[in-house]
């Protein structure tokens, strides 16, 4: 979800100063391991069996990438709700994968 969001104003002139010099990629490179890919999505599926909507919600959210007012019309929610859900299915996630860490 980094960099998504609405753009900023950027002058007329700055635009052509910048297509004069080389710019370095604003985006960054993240990378995660297969194993730390497995107990993710293990953890998302466990969360979705334990409460659905609250796995669903997380899965809309980071992995089809829906807004969060998309999400909660989806389910008739409020997206302050919303929120306040898929921040929890965020920690019970981050707990469930906390031993993982620990060892690594």
């Amino acid at each position: 979800m980094d960099g998504a969001g609405i753009p900023n104003y950027t002058s007329p002139t700055f635009a052509l100063m910048r297509q004069a010099m080389p710019q370095v990629s604003p985006s960054q490179n993240y990378c995660i391991t297969d194993d730390w890919a497995m107990a993710i999505d293990n953890a998302v599926a466990r969360l979705a069996h334990r409460d659905q909507q609250m796995g669903d919600i997380i899965w809309l959210y980071y992995g089809a990438k829906w807004t969060m007012v998309r999400v909660g019309k989806y389910y008739g929610i409020s997206e302050g709700k919303t929120r306040e859900l898929a921040r929890a299915g965020a920690a019970w996630i981050d707990c469930a994968v906390h031993s993982m860490r620990q060892a690594a």
